[in-house]
């Protein structure tokens, strides 16, 4: 049954040339779920009603306002790391500016002159001095590029091919394609998703069924591999990781572009402060007082407890998460919780499984900012009206990377909580299905977001919502990875900054000319059909090991031939205790290999990295085995 929404929801709008396509595809989809039960979903969002107006008096909501046209245009030349542009023409950054446009591909290149575009305009209509235009930078235009000068009449020729293409597809039949349920795809991450989408844009797009009660049937997505090997999430030191969120936002308004999407965003919430410690705390402000206990705190201390406590008595629990515990007594384990939590003496082994769950949600819901950030929680809404289910999850992959790394990393401790939940499911009596109805509620509603739902939406916004919270579950490896077209853009990024190109008539002609000659050295190095390496163990060995690299040299080959040199030769060991087993035996999976320097901070490699082709890609960094930092240690 449809019930009217009692709390607040975003959605993201779509534009009117694709408005058409978008919504029928979204309803199909939605009837396709009219056999899912959405109960669970309702009977949440009432019992967060029944929550809230108990303690209305405590309520305060945040102010969350939506951007107008020139503003957002200009917070997210910001976030984007463009603000220089929007700055005075004698600016000294402009060297930073180019370096970051010069590893944009065409369509990500395209999406930032039109913000661009869209800000001039809006300056200038507030009758304010014109900012600096895209082309005072690149210079150097054609007969053709002053054309542009009647920006009005004649948008830039790749958008009006885009904008012409969606047109024509506002009649295409988004279903006449159906995946294979259970069927495994290919899920490329070597090229721009942008750019595979625009080549899409005359094709027709795959569409899959949702009358699915699990995830055993979901189209199961593989990541080719490369000669490079597959970057997740950590894998990346501190410095580089601050690069991907900004390459991230300009990659995902490009996709949004090209699939006819506008991509709006809310302003940042003003946080309230509060006195409490625990609950309605910032994240941040949670883990700074947490890493005073423990540094290196990375999820609060707070949900790490709630969720060992779940996994070690709940997890056999039948309707776990589901089924609510008293607000009275999770009321009153809040309050304890807030007062003994840190001093130690709060005991777990008397607490209700329901009521630990009810805390869990209620911590989630309690931040005074959304998990998934008030700014991105619209577009995270707005996945659901992406049409392939490949292009959804990119979506969300480029939404998870622009996280702030603490919402990402409580994001992520939660998400695998939640598969555990579902790995129980014959016990638990809670599939996929029901726990992404359960916990969309405490993710996608906020009491300081504003309420934007069409009338009549209800129930659609609330399967959609539900459904990309099952993405969220189900593929959460894939989404945690970052792209290699991201990792090459960072590269290209620290490349650039390190050789301080000069820049007299700030023509990107020239840059592109330098970049290209330097690439061209790199080339002519490829064809090295072998290189002799020397790889560190600093703090493992006082030795180096030589190793020859061959075409066929993997990352997990010169870790085995560490390991045999090890037992074999009798190296100088300076600490024998991090990698000998119990047994006495050297364990391979105990090492791992970093790429260090050159183009790149700190890289954790795949096993599966062919370093001859590394070396090629970064020939001056240094590679060291270190132990692995979450391998349990022996003794």
């Amino acid at each position: 049954s449809t019930r009217h929404c009692p709390w607040k929801m975003n959605q993201l709008p779509l534009k009117s040339a694709v408005a058409s396509p978008v919504s029928e595809s979204t309803n199909s989809r939605v009837e396709a779920l009219d056999n899912l039960s959405m109960d669970s979903f309702w009977l949440e969002v009432e019992n967060i009603k029944q929550s809230a107006e108990a303690e209305q008096e405590e309520c305060s909501l945040a102010d969350v306002k939506t951007q107008e046209e020139g503003e957002a245009e200009a917070e997210w030349l910001q976030d984007a790391g463009l603000s220089e542009l929007l700055g005075d023409p004698a600016s000294d950054n402009d060297h930073a500016k180019l370096v970051l446009l010069s590893t944009l591909t065409r369509t990500q290149a395209a999406a930032v002159q039109r913000r661009l575009d869209t800000y001039s305009r809006s300056r200038r209509r507030r009758s304010k001095q014109p900012v600096r235009h895209v082309r005072d930078i690149f210079g150097g235009l054609s007969a053709q590029d002053t054309a542009v000068e009647k920006e009005e009449s004649s948008p830039d020729p790749l958008w009006h091919n885009l904008q012409t293409s969606n047109t024509q597809r506002k009649t295409q039949d988004y279903s006449c394609t159906i995946r294979n349920p259970g069927k495994e795809e290919l899920f490329n991450m070597d090229v721009a998703y942008s750019e595979q989408a625009a080549v899409l844009l005359k094709g027709s797009f795959l569409s899959e069924s949702r009358k699915l009660k699990d995830g055993n049937a979901l189209t199961r997505f593989k990541i080719p591999k490369g000669r490079l090997g597959v970057t997740r999430v950590g894998d990346l030191s501190a410095q580089d990781m601050k690069k991907i969120p900004t390459l991230a936002l300009i990659e995902l308004t490009a996709l949004c572009d090209i699939l006819g999407f506008e991509l709006k965003r809310n302003k940042a919430a003003k946080l309230k402060t509060t006195e409490k410690r625990l609950f309605g705390v910032p994240l941040n402000t949670l883990l700074e007082n947490d890493q005073k206990l423990l540094p290196n705190t990375k999820v609060p201390l707070l949900l790490q407890a709630l969720l060992s406590c779940l996994e070690k008595r709940g997890l056999e629990t039948e309707g776990i998460l589901r089924v609510s515990g008293s607000q009275t007594r999770i009321k009153s384990l809040e309050q304890k919780l807030e007062r003994d939590f840190y001093s130690g003496l709060f005991c777990w082994d008397e607490v209700h499984q329901n009521d630990v769950s009810g805390l869990l949600k209620r911590f989630i819901r309690e931040l005074p900012a959304p998990l998934l950030t008030a700014e991105y929680l619209p577009a995270f809404a707005a996945v659901q009206n992406i049409p392939d289910l490949k292009q959804r999850l990119q979506a969300l992959n480029l939404l998870i990377l622009i996280l702030p790394e603490s919402n990402r990393n409580t994001l992520k401790a939660l998400l695998e909580f939640l598969s555990k939940v579902v790995a129980r499911e014959n016990n638990n009596k809670m599939n996929l299905w029901n726990v992404s109805t359960v916990m969309a509620p405490n993710l996608f509603m906020h009491k300081g977001l504003p309420n934007k739902i069409p009338e009549g939406k209800e129930k659609q916004l609330a399967e959609g919502a539900a459904d990309v919270v099952r993405m969220m579950i189900h593929y959460q490896d894939l989404l945690w990875t970052v792209s290699s077209f991201l990792v090459a853009q960072v590269r290209k990024l620290n490349e650039s900054n390190s050789k301080r190109y000069q820049f007299c008539d700030k023509r990107i002609k020239n840059l592109l000319r330098k970049i290209h000659a330097d690439k061209d050295k790199v080339e002519k190095n490829q064809g090295e059909p072998s290189k002799i390496v020397k790889v560190h163990a600093s703090l493992l060995l006082k030795d180096s090991l030589e190793v020859h690299l061959n075409n066929a040299t993997r990352v997990a080959d010169v870790l085995r031939q560490f390991q045999k040199n090890l037992c074999q030769n009798g190296w100088n060991i300076v600490n024998t205790v991090n990698l000998l087993k119990c047994n006495n035996s050297m364990d391979c999976t105990n090492l791992l290999l970093y790429e260090v320097g050159g183009n790149i901070g700190e890289h954790c490699l795949d096993p599966d990295t062919y370093l001859l082709d590394l070396y090629h890609i970064n020939p001056h960094a240094e590679w060291i085995i270190k132990q692995n930092p979450s391998y349990p240690r022996m003794f």
